[in-house]
């Protein structure tokens, strides 16, 4: 792909991540790991002359995500310096793949070889997740979802990531989306006074979505006519199969709770229209990559 010179470009062509988040992340990892005086050990051991030829390599299959972050992290630490793409985000690559290759002064290399390698790691792990539940839903109409259990300050990278893997947003926080749940409903008075009083409050473009986990509940909700989405929360599968015939298409199904890998192919055939599984970013295994470098 050549010389990387913006870090946009190795983006998946459909989801956005910000080139702000991107910056800001970076600058962030980088203050962690530098702290007041810089890679210490590269400053007393490697010459300020020296040049390093590295190679960002998967070591197991799956599918990438981070590898725009991997070369704004060095590109923030040397502007002299080479990176040659030889993949992008939301590509299935095999073990043994070259994902990038970096050539430029050793100390840049070395000081971010780890805050790169964190966010391929982690983000690659993500998306490799998503890709194995999006294909146990081969053949449905069933979307998968995450949810707001991301990690602390990381949320539209891992969010990010979910799309990499072919998988959906759910709501990014608590201002762009209602979601009604059961400390909501026991507070508010019960399902109709809650939908009743949302509904008095939400903007003609925003979302009513409200959770129930028992069909009579279902039915309540149906009643009045007022939700956009209802999350079937912790039903099991006959409850589920029953829950998409009461529905009859009136509203968008959404399953949640006990949706792993296991599950979610029986979860896809009931007929629901999303499954969300926090599981997505707060358990994805870590994408074994590493930086390959020579002197």
């Amino acid at each position: 792909m050549g010389n990387i010179s913006d870090p946009a470009s190795l983006l998946h062509p459909d989801a956005f991540l910000s080139p702000l988040v991107i910056d800001e992340a970076v600058i962030r990892a980088l203050d962690e790991d530098l702290g007041r005086a810089g890679d210490i050990t590269s400053i007393a051991t490697v010459p300020v002359a020296t040049q390093a030829h590295a190679i960002l390599v998967a070591r197991q299959s799956g599918v990438v995500a981070g590898l725009p972050l991997a070369v704004a992290t060095f590109r923030r630490l040397c502007d002299d310096i080479n990176i040659q793409a030889h993949t992008r985000d939301g590509n299935a690559v095999a073990k043994g793949v070259h994902l990038l290759t970096i050539s430029g002064p050793a100390r840049a290399v070395l000081a971010g070889e780890r805050t790169a390698l964190n966010f391929v790691g982690r983000l690659s792990g993500i998306a490799t997740l998503t890709a194995d539940y999006v294909r146990h839903t081969g053949g449905t109409k069933l979307r998968i979802c995450c949810t707001r259990k991301t990690t602390p300050g990381l949320r539209a990278l891992e969010k990010y990531a979910v799309r990499c893997g072919g998988g959906f947003n759910h709501r990014f926080g608590l201002d762009d989306a209602i979601l009604i749940k059961d400390n909501h409903i026991a507070v508010a008075g019960g399902v109709t006074a809650a939908l009743k009083r949302a509904c008095a409050h939400a903007g003609h473009l925003v979302k009513i979505e409200i959770e129930v986990d028992t069909l009579d509940q279902l039915r309540d909700v149906l009643s009045t006519g007022l939700a956009d989405v209802v999350l079937l929360d912790n039903m099991d599968l006959p409850t589920l199969r029953e829950a998409v015939k009461v529905a009859g298409g009136r509203v968008v199904l959404e399953v949640s709770g006990g949706v792993t890998q296991s599950s979610v192919a029986e979860i896809a055939k009931t007929g629901a229209d999303y499954a969300s599984s926090g599981a997505l970013t707060h358990s994805a295994p870590n994408f074994d990559v590493a930086l390959d470098i020579d002197a």
